[in-house]
């Protein structure tokens, strides 16, 4: 057995958001590694259905999570359920959110307050859920997926900038917190992912990221699975509170 198969084998991860894009690039990376996978989703039950013989085709064990991670009643539920088919989690992903890609006269209270519920509030209920049991064990492992959008000027992605901006100062917060209990939290900042957040996306918009990526390239999901890999593996052992940029190069350009 390769040494990557042992790495999180005995080990637990749920990935919120895990039915689709880089969720399920995130759900197969670990079963790969060895860990027993729950698989959160929201709505699309065949989505997940798919996720699920992705992990158990990379020879592990996983089992779905449906809840909407914006209400923490459901989140509670959900975690109670992971732990009774599973055993406690060990290793978590906050993947889950939404994207709006609208002006600021469109960006109205409602889409401020939803894509703020998605994308960060989400993360805290689901840490909040789970981060006692880290605690107690003294061993915890926490992913969050944040984005270029936090670190760059995005006129047309203000709340979801926000969102994802609360999200690193969250990160950074929490992992100074939990590091006396050996519980570790970084984040990932994707770039342009083809995921189907790209659906929505004029072609004019996409070459004009591409022109500002030096690699001059969309990136693939699998891609970011890689860095969540390394940030919950022992690999990045020394590190936490950090958020590990993976965009092609495109933050070094305005």
């Amino acid at each position: 057995m390769s040494t990557e198969i042992q790495e999180f084998e005995g080990r637990v991860a749920l990935v919120t958001g895990g039915s689709r894009g880089i969720g399920r690039a995130c759900c197969e990376r670990l079963a790969k590694s060895g860990a027993r996978i729950a698989i959160n989703y929201l709505r699309n039950a065949e989505a997940a259905e798919q996720t699920t013989s992705l992990v158990e085709q990379a020879g592990s064990e996983a089992c779905l999570a449906q809840a909407d991670v914006r209400h923490a009643d459901q989140v509670a539920t959900m975690v109670d359920e992971v732990n009774r088919k599973l055993g406690p989690i060990d290793l978590l992903v906050n993947n889950a959110g939404i994207f709006h890609f609208t002006s600021h006269v469109e960006t109205s209270r409602q889409i401020w307050d939803d894509v703020l519920a998605a994308n960060l509030t989400s993360a805290y209920s689901v840490t909040w859920a789970i981060k006692d049991g880290m605690v107690a064990r003294k061993f915890g492992r926490i992913v969050n997926i944040a984005s270029t959008s936090a670190l760059m000027g995005r006129p047309m992605s203000i709340a979801y900038s926000a969102s994802k901006a609360g999200l690193i100062g969250f990160t950074k917060s929490l992992a100074e917190a939990l590091a006396g209990d050996n519980v570790r939290v970084n984040a990932v900042a994707p770039g342009l992912i083809e995921t189907e957040i790209l659906d929505g996306v004029e072609q004019q918009t996409l070459d004009q990221i591409l022109e500002a990526t030096p690699l001059n390239r969309i990136g693939q999901p699998d891609e970011i699975a890689d860095a969540v890999y390394f940030l919950l593996s022992d690999l990045s052992r020394y590190m936490t509170g950090q958020t590990l940029v993976v965009s092609g190069g495109r933050v070094m350009r305005p």
